[in-house]
């Protein structure tokens, strides 16, 4: 067997992410990304994963219009702010933006050649718009409602717009604009055959572009949402060409096709010859709402894919559904490719699908069981069957090989469903409140265990079900008992199938002998109600997660508590085994996932990557991944990364000796521009400084520090920046930093630095203490000024005067043929001449005691000729 080895780090891959939250979206020409309105903010999806490539902030105002230019490289957008955005997918920077419209902008297009933008508002306006200049070019004004669609005609030659609006009532219009500058009536045609509003414009339709006369009407008898012409020549109308042909249903060869979807979640595709319905899908694919006004609503929204012609269709809960169409033995086949979910609401419960573990079933609060692809995060299919929100769900794999999911909802009852076939095979009812929590025996598969707000327990036997079911059989419970005084809120069965744990909202947790479901043990002692409750894999324990932000392990036998493990700052909401049993991983309300390691009762790590409670929790039977979701409708999935944590650890460190001995080797050889740029890759600041502290003190310093400092990117300025930031804090660090930012004022433009991002933050602490230490130098320097004139006050530093070398002559001559005059001094003049003698000892310069000696020589030569 191979050695245990306990993790010590998960590494989190956002899988399901929110994108999509109704309104406005864009498809790019060839379908690869999606930009979407997200609340605010504009999300760029990749449509292979539904991973979100980037966000675009917004102005804190919801997106009403969104459209893409031809090439894909520029996204307008609008929001209720009225401020038109255009955007750089390429650098995701806002370009330009005006303002135009005195009302919200309701819709826009851009024009083939990518040079025109046009704009629909709440304001019943339709304006034209310079894409590079941002100045209005065409202001159109005659409708009677909000315009709710704007579309240039595909040919680039046609200078034709067509916005459709709501003029209220029962009457709605089409108008057809000149956008070429030679003609003066701008608005040459009104299509007012509509008697709702106009949601969708496609050309050609059913309308004649040359006398603007109603060709034919066709019946639908639905609410229509989107139309879309299927291109001439596209693999799409191929399909289409040798359906027609073999089923020789339709004639001529002038005709065109489109595709239509409503509220009845129905793709059909008509012939514009004699209006005939060429297909029209069986089932619907989605789940029909029903809106605050009681209508039904299907599809919301379609498109066709430029490439290849696909079809995208948007649902009213927020799905994008990728269709091709194929044709097979004659028959025409509409295939669901991919399905991506833009908004999942709150993730209440999920669970690993079969032996292979590579879907993933997830309980949204909806009525319905949502099963993802890991692999492409695409939505495989959907579980629909029950009449509530359904609450919690169990998986495992049965004898015969047949992957089972159960749920349970709110409706009282609970599901069983075979995930191959994707049909409910059976169905249980009895409870008499919600089902909040069901578990499916771990070793035979042959029955599940369920728990209800009707305080009750029940098992459910998965006898009479057969290979061939075409109708969900009625299952039969084998076994009831009352089990707690309030709510049921989790259950586990024993990895022997002899025992089942259940805890509820009473506080407790209960273990009960199968089949027949008599007490064992109560575990008493949380604060507050139980939320999840697990068996051990190896030990005779069961680990439960409560309200009290505690976790507990009881032992089976005398239902002592053996361990508390403490850290949550909210209720634990799950808590389940890893490891084999020698570790625990929990999630709870103040979103933390926490990984803890048993035999030390110590947290190994925190992770917090969801914004609110973390409801659901799934372990992967082989490979121990992860999956979490929860109240911000995101799921994550974490991978074991402890042995790449520690290769990776090592690796670093042995590229750190390495570069520290180049860094040690570049010193020796004085090369000191190739040691500032290793210290700062090795991310050293001591070292860094030492360094330029040395540097300093050498001529030629400025060179080798220009030649490192010009080699740094923006991000490893700012790191710069940081660094010099600390060592400006402290007096003795400051000459250095104030050289190298002298320096890098020099070599980068002031104009560039400020627009590092982060950059502000960083002067603001530089400022403060570089005029502190400019202060302390200014006064520093006026000190010495006194010291100077006190020096000069005692003759010390005064100027020297050069008197002739006669007179030096003179001097020492006189000195010799007078010796008993200069005996007769006074007591005076011998002070005077013992004040520059001592003044000598202490190193000062000696012409001032010269200029002394000299004066008095000369008085005494005065004398001497007197006398004579």
């Amino acid at each position: 067997m191979e050695p245990l080895r306990l993790k010590a780090n998960y590494r989190c891959v956002p899988s399901l992410q929110q994108f999509y939250t109704g309104g406005p979206y864009a498809v790019s020409s060839d379908g690869s990304f999606i930009a979407s309105a997200c609340a605010d903010s504009i999300k760029i999806v990749d449509s292979a994963n539904s991973s979100i490539r980037s966000t675009l902030d917004g102005d804190s105002e919801s997106v009403t219009a969104l459209a893409l230019s031809p090439d894909d490289k520029l996204l307008f957008s609008s929001s209720h702010s009225r401020q038109i955005r255009v955007w750089d997918l390429s650098t995701l920077k806002c370009v330009r933006s005006w303002k135009g419209h005195d009302g919200p902008v309701m819709s826009m297009a851009c024009h083939p050649s990518g040079g025109l933008l046009a704009t629909g508002g709440a304001d019943r306006k339709v304006l034209v718009w310079d894409v590079d200049g941002g100045f209005c070019t065409h202001f159109f004004k005659g409708h009677g409602g909000v315009v709710s669609c704007v579309m240039f005609h595909p040919d680039p030659k046609k200078q034709l717009l067509f916005s459709g609006s709501d003029d209220g009532g029962d009457n709605a219009t089409i108008r057809v604009w000149d956008v070429s500058k030679t003609k003066k009536k701008n608005c040459i045609a009104t299509l007012d055959n509509h008697r709702s509003a106009v949601t969708s414009i496609a050309v050609v339709t059913l309308w004649d572009l040359h006398d603007y006369s109603n060709k034919k009407t066709v019946i639908t008898n639905e609410a229509v949402e989107a139309v879309c012409v299927v291109g001439a020549g596209s693999p799409f109308a191929s399909s289409l060409d040798s359906y027609r042909q073999r089923a020789k249903k339709l004639a001529g060869s002038q005709s065109f096709y489109f595709v239509t979807v409503g509220e009845r979640g129905i793709v059909r595709i008509w012939s514009s010859e004699s209006s005939v319905c060429m297909f029209e899908q069986e089932a619907s694919d989605v789940t029909a709402n029903i809106d605050e006004e009681g209508s039904r609503r299907g599809f919301t929204s379609a498109v066709t894919i430029a490439s290849d012609q696909g079809l995208i269709c948007v649902t009213a809960d927020q799905q994008f559904l990728f269709y091709s169409l194929n044709l097979t033995e004659e028959l025409l086949k509409l295939n669901l490719t991919k399905r991506l979910v833009g908004y999942n609401e709150e993730v209440v419960d999920m669970k690993f699908i079969g032996d292979d573990e590579k879907f993933l079933a997830l309980a949204t609060n909806l009525e319905q069981i949502r099963v993802y692809d890991l692999a492409s995060m695409s939505c495989s299919y959907v579980l629909a069957g029950h009449t509530e929100i359904v609450l919690c769900l169990d998986t495992c794999v049965s004898s015969s090989g047949k992957s089972l999911i159960v749920t349970g909802s709110k409706d009282n009852s609970v599901r069983l469903w075979e995930s191959e076939s994707k049909s409910c095979i059976g169905i249980g009812i009895g409870h008499m409140g919600a089902v909040g929590a069901v578990a499916f025996s771990k070793r035979k598969q042959d029955f599940f265990v369920s728990g209800s707000s009707d305080h009750t327990l029940k098992v459910w036997s998965l006898d009479g079900l057969s290979d061939n079911l075409t109708v969900p059989i009625n299952l039969k419970a084998k076994a009831v008992v009352a089990a707690h005084d309030k709510d049921i809120n989790s259950v586990a069965v024993a990895p022997n199938d002899s025992l089942v744990c259940s805890g509820s909202q009473d506080r407790t947790a209960c273990v009960w002998r199968l089949p027949d479901l008599v007490s064992v043990v109560v575990f008493k002692g949380h604060k507050r109600g139980i939320w999840s409750v697990e068996f051990s894999p190896v030990d005779q324990c069961v680990i439960t997660a409560s309200g009290d932000k505690t976790i507990r392990i009881w032992a089976i036998s005398d239902g002592s508590c053996l361990k508390t493990f403490e850290g949550h700052t909210s209720s634990v909401l799950r808590a389940l085994f890893v490891t084999r049993g020698t570790q625990i991983v929990s999630s709870g309300a103040d979103g933390l996932v926490k990984l803890w390691t048993v035999k030390t009762n110590e947290c190994v790590a925190t992770y917090d990557n969801h914004e609110d409670k973390v409801w659901a929790l799934a372990v992967s039977r082989k490979t121990e991944m992860l999956a979490t979701g929860g109240s911000d409708a995101l799921v994550n999935l974490w991978f074991d990364s402890t042995a790449a944590d520690k290769e990776e650890a090592f690796h670093k460190e042995e590229i750190g000796v390495l570069k520290g001995q180049e860094l040690e080797n570049a010193v020796a050889d004085a090369d000191y521009s190739k040691a500032i740029r290793i210290a700062f890759e090795l991310r050293k600041p001591h070292r860094l400084y030492a360094l330029l502290s040395e540097l300093c003190r050498k001529q030629g310093a400025e060179d080798h520090v220009d030649k490192a400092l010009e080699a740094l990117g923006d991000e490893e300025l700012r790191t710069l920046f940081s660094y010099v930031r600390e060592w400006n804090t402290k007096p003795k660090f400051c000459y250095v930093s104030q050289f190298v930012l002298f320096r890098v004022f020099n070599i980068f433009p002031p104009t560039e630095i400020v627009q590092m991002k982060g950059i502000g933050e960083l002067l603001e602490g530089l400022i403060p203490y570089s005029q502190r230490h400019f202060g302390r130098i200014d006064r520093l320097v006026r000190s010495t000024f006194l010291l100077d004139y006190i020096l000069s006050g005692m003759s010390v530093i005064d100027p020297e005067t050069q008197q002739p070398e006669p007179k030096a002559e003179f001097l020492l001559q006189s000195e010799i043929d007078n010796p008993d005059e200069e005996q007769g001094i006074n007591e005076n003049d011998h002070t005077q001449e013992n004040a520059p003698s001592k003044k000598r000892k202490s190193n000062k310069p000696r012409q001032g005691s010269h200029k002394k000696v000299k004066d008095v020589a000369y008085n005494k030569v005065e004398s001497v000729k007197l006398k004579a």
